[in-house]
């Protein structure tokens, strides 16, 4: 990566740093009696502008949807500005992948173009041209064609892989998991080009984090140990013996000791319901994740500053969903900031 690129990079990094929303923002937001409040308030932060075009009747989907617009200009521009960087690009994937995770699924669960329609949001694409492959899958006839539509994309034997699962055990789970090692694949592979150790850390952690839940679901949907073994992403030697300890594991309490020994014991779930313990793992994973992002800034000028405010602003905008959400469904105030990824007070 280019010297001077990078500092500008990190420059503007810091600027946006400097406006991520604070926990009271958030609170603030999330006690809206309703979304007419919640849109009047989310137009006074940063956000505002990125709401201006959202029609009555407000729905939570149609402010998601422009919020998410808003994400794909701030990792476009901050990829544009930082040289071409691999992993920047692998983040950038996201936006795609989280539309066809949502375009396969709806074909499955037999909805309507014009339904998933709604669901998606395809500004990340036009940024890069990339509407196609989007597009195909989406006016696709059904599940089938939308899979064979994907066929010719760089990742179309994942997508094959991920429909014979899905039929075999019919959760629609399984797409999230395959469709996110594409993305955590290219994320792997982007990676080994980078000497920044910092900018690796939260990298890697993402890498991890991907691996052991994959290892955990697929024991909790009952996966053979090679169906397993096939959504795990190549790490380092000793990770990848961990991984194979914890697929041997008898059942997912021993899989998550497996843990105990590594710089992760400390997120080992306490509770004793495996679905619950599933999500406490994922929650403490993600708020570690997001506090080794707001880390990245002790040191200036570094590619970290960047993967840290690609990160942050991710979990921003995922936290700004989850508050239009709880708000439309009249969710205790309590209740949501309690989901939120926020560092605890």
């Amino acid at each position: 990566m280019g010297g001077s690129k990078n500092v500008y990079a990190s420059v503007k990094a810091y600027s946006k740093r400097g406006k991520l929303l604070a926990r009271s923002d958030f609170q603030t937001l999330a006690e809206s009696r309703d979304l007419e409040e919640l849109m009047t308030r989310i137009k006074n932060t940063v956000y505002g502008d990125a709401v201006a075009d959202v029609q009555k009747p407000y729905s939570s989907m149609s402010i998601e949807s422009a919020l998410r617009s808003k994400l794909a200009d701030i990792h476009y521009s901050i990829a544009k500005t930082s040289g071409n960087s691999g992993v920047l690009d692998a983040y950038y994937m996201k936006f795609i992948v989280s539309n066809l995770k949502l375009i396969l699924k709806g074909k499955v669960l037999g909805k309507s173009q014009e339904e998933i329609e709604t669901l998606v949001n395809l500004h990340a694409e036009e940024l890069i041209k990339q509407r196609d492959v989007v597009i195909k899958a989406l006016v696709a006839k059904d599940f089938e064609e939308a899979v064979a539509s994907l066929n010719s994309v760089q990742f179309g034997d994942e997508i094959v892989k991920a429909a014979a699962l899905y039929n075999e055990k019919k959760n629609v789970q399984v797409f999230d998991t395959y469709f996110d090692k594409i993305l955590f694949q290219h994320l792997a592979g982007a990676m080994k080009n980078y000497a920044d150790k910092d900018a690796t850390k939260i990298v890697a952690m993402d890498i991890d984090f991907y691996n052991i839940l994959s290892v955990i679901r697929g024991k909790f949907w009952g996966l053979q140990e090679e169906q397993i073994q096939d959504l795990i992403i190549a790490t380092s030697p000793p990770a990848r013996e961990l991984l194979g300890r914890m697929m041997a594991a008898a059942t997912i309490r021993d899989a998550f000791n497996e843990l105990s020994n590594t710089k992760y014991k400390d997120l080992i779930p306490q509770v004793e319901n495996e679905l619950d313990a599933i999500a406490e793992f994922e929650r403490s994973f993600e708020i570690l994740i997001y506090k080794t992002s707001i880390n990245s800034f002790t040191k200036m000028f570094s590619f970290a500053t960047i993967v840290g405010i690609t990160k942050l602003t991710s979990f921003e905008v995922r936290n700004l969903a989850a508050i239009a959400f709880a708000v439309e469904q009249k969710i205790p105030t309590e209740t949501t900031m309690s989901k939120l990824i926020l560092d605890e007070e």
